[in-house]
């Protein structure tokens, strides 16, 4: 399981000290696990712990707090995403004013690599003491976004610390590899190119909430979650696997969107489990958009409503069978 540290000051020796892939890293797509197997080759070469170091909230909410919700996943499902890269730490920045007021010269020297006259009386330190750091091509930091990849490596080696910068990587049919190209799929509906770019399917994670409950009234018990700062996707339905808290995966279909028929203040995925029979409230679950089927709709009264869910939930079944 990954470690996640919230801070880079008073930290414990035992938390300093890795090796480290740098950036806001949301959706830890396909072009972000190439920095981070860069850091990890360097930590196995030096015998380092492997840590990534990013931030909450990202960066953009903070210089943009009125933008609209972008984020592609949950710190919970990052550190999770990193697990399979082998990465020992997720160091999880709270991004605010001190943060965005740092020169890059003083993000690497009081957080990267730390003041070595902050030691306190019992042994701890502000600063990662980082021992090599691995940053994307087009990596900026520092306020005003003055500090770039070379001026990193040097400021590594006056400070102590190695840097590699990674060149882009692209798929090999020309599938740009970006968390601003993953936005503009989820936006179209198409989830197998978000997929192909993330290296996994787009999953938005929540606790289940109660709903009107009209869809009890229909046969059609839906597990309904709030979107909050996730990116929204195309209105819809969609064929969907949702997680429980208890380990397992289920198929379903799910409608996503403000429900033209019954309107909604604010955008919720409601998600049908199929053959479940339980009590979500309260519960974290985690679904994954697989395919999207339709885009919203208007009916002429529930039992049209019903024959058409029942139409989504037969191609949901059909999209997500293994022999589709």
């Amino acid at each position: 399981m990954v470690q996640i540290v919230t801070d880079w000051r008073d930290l414990p020796e035992g938390l300093r000290g890795a090796a480290v892939a740098i950036g806001a890293f949301d959706g830890v797509h396909r072009g972000h696990q190439a920095v981070i197997a860069t850091a990890r080759e360097v930590a196995r070469s030096i015998g380092a712990p492997l840590g990534v170091v990013s931030f909450d909230p990202h960066p953009r909410r903070w210089f943009q707090p009125d933008a609209a919700p972008f984020r592609l996943m949950t710190p919970a499902q990052m550190a999770r995403a990193l697990e399979p890269l082998g990465v020992d730490r997720l160091y999880l920045l709270p991004f605010g004013a001190e943060l965005a007021g740092m020169s890059d010269e003083a993000f690497a020297h009081d957080v990267l690599a730390g003041p070595q006259a902050a030691r306190s009386a019992v042994g701890r330190q502000d600063g990662l003491k980082i021992r090599h750091a691995a940053v994307g091509f087009d990596f900026t930091y520092g306020k005003g976004r003055t500090g770039s990849p070379e001026g990193l490596r040097r400021q590594g080696e006056a400070l102590g610390f190695g840097v590699t910068v990674c060149e882009r990587v692209d798929d090999p049919d020309g599938l740009k590899l970006s968390s601003s190209a993953v936005r503009e799929a989820i936006h179209a509906g198409d989830m197998p190119r978000a997929a192909a770019i993330l290296g996994r399917p787009f999953a938005i994670e929540g606790e289940v909430i109660h709903g009107d409950k009209r869809g009890r009234t229909i046969g059609v018990p839906t597990a309904n979650v709030r979107l909050g700062d996730y990116m929204r996707p195309a209105y819809g339905v969609y064929a969907v696997r949702a997680r429980l808290p208890d380990g397992r995966v289920l198929d379903g279909v799910a409608s996503l969107g403000l429900r033209p028929m019954f309107a909604l203040d604010e955008p919720l995925l409601e998600v049908w489990l199929f053959d479940f029979d339980g009590d979500l409230y309260g519960q974290t679950i985690e679904t994954q958009l697989i395919a999207f089927l339709r885009g919203e709709e208007t009916f002429d009264g529930l039992d049209a409503l019903k024959v058409q869910i029942d139409a989504d939930a037969r191609a949901a079944r059909s999209v997500l069978s293994p022999s589709s």
